[in-house]
């Protein structure tokens, strides 16, 4: 009988018989997989799939032998180090001691195209520079930590956000390889900058990628999101969070919508999302903030 199979990542960490030692996993919009396992010691190879994939060990003093499609390897792990894993190659990897992991996978089919905008097509996997094993990278560690964080505040990440988490975790490991993505020219041009304020705000409501808003700017997603943050000060994501609260404190004050109704007109899965997100902008809750205003019988109190 021959063996399974599997379409991506996400369907091998769902269907393998790894599948039981998986806690949380996260695919928002098919652009990456977010996973975190505890698994035992012993064998943890995958087979072949059309994703790249970076594993986080989270505890570190684990001796990690095998080859993720760079070489041969055998390290002793550290706490926060990563393992890559080439696309298309079934992994050999044994692992001394039952284990902590995470695990980011971005399908190649999602991101082929903008990694060849941002490189003239000369991308290349084998350029990464992050063979051996294992690698640190500050950078990349602090990006996952975040990602993770406001997964865990927004329930699973926008497409918006993974998007350019992406972005800057595969800029970082192409700089690691001696192959420097081409800088922006200065930030967005008057007219893109105004379109593309104009479609987040009309879509408020909605899961924008950052495709669709580099597409109205006419940029690839890798030069988009670097060039509006040249002109606007904040990445795309966090200025859309701004624009989310403006108009949450805007209906809070002016209308009778309930807290739910609130959290879905700002692109909020519910008013429990909403909540996290607006006590952490604006240290009070939509309910505190709603009748603050309401017995002050003014202006909205934050702008």
């Amino acid at each position: 009988m021959s063996s399974p199979v599997y379409s991506s990542f996400a369907q091998w960490y769902a269907e393998g018989h790894l599948a039981p030692y998986v806690h949380t996993m996260r695919s928002p919009g098919g652009v990456l997989n977010l996973l975190e396992a505890v698994q035992p010691a012993g064998d943890m190879s995958d087979p072949a799939v059309p994703d790249f994939v970076l594993y986080q060990c989270l505890l570190g003093g684990n001796r990690v032998s095998g080859d993720l499609g760079w070489g041969r390897f055998d390290v002793l792990s550290e706490t926060g180090s990563f393992f890559p894993a080439a696309p298309d190659f079934a992994n050999k990897v044994m692992v001394e001691t039952p284990h902590r992991l995470r695990s980011l996978s971005f399908p190649i089919v999602q991101w082929q195209s903008a990694l060849d905008e941002a490189t003239d097509g000369k991308f290349s996997f084998n350029r990464l520079g992050i063979g051996g094993g294992t690698f640190s990278s500050p950078a990349i560690r602090s990006a996952l930590r975040g990602l993770w964080a406001l997964s865990d505040s927004e329930g699973a990440p926008s497409r918006l956000l993974a998007r350019a988490a992406g972005c800057e975790i595969l800029a970082e490991l192409y700089r690691l390889g001696g192959g420097p993505l081409k800088p922006p020219k200065g930030g967005l041009a008057p007219w893109a900058e105004r379109r593309s304020l104009e479609f987040m705000r009309a879509r408020l409501s909605e899961d924008v990628s950052l495709d669709e808003l580099a597409a109205e700017a006419q940029l690839s997603t890798f030069h988009f999101s670097r060039m509006f943050k040249q002109s606007l000060g904040v990445p795309p994501r966090v200025y859309l969070t701004r624009m989310r609260m403006e108009k949450a404190c805007e209906l809070l004050a002016q209308t009778e919508l309930s807290i739910t109704d609130v959290a879905l007109e700002v692109g909020y899965s519910s008013n429990q999302v909403l909540t996290r997100v607006f006590s952490r902008v604006h240290k009070m809750t939509p309910t505190d903030y709603r009748r603050a205003v309401r017995s002050s019988n003014s202006e909205p109190l934050i702008r």
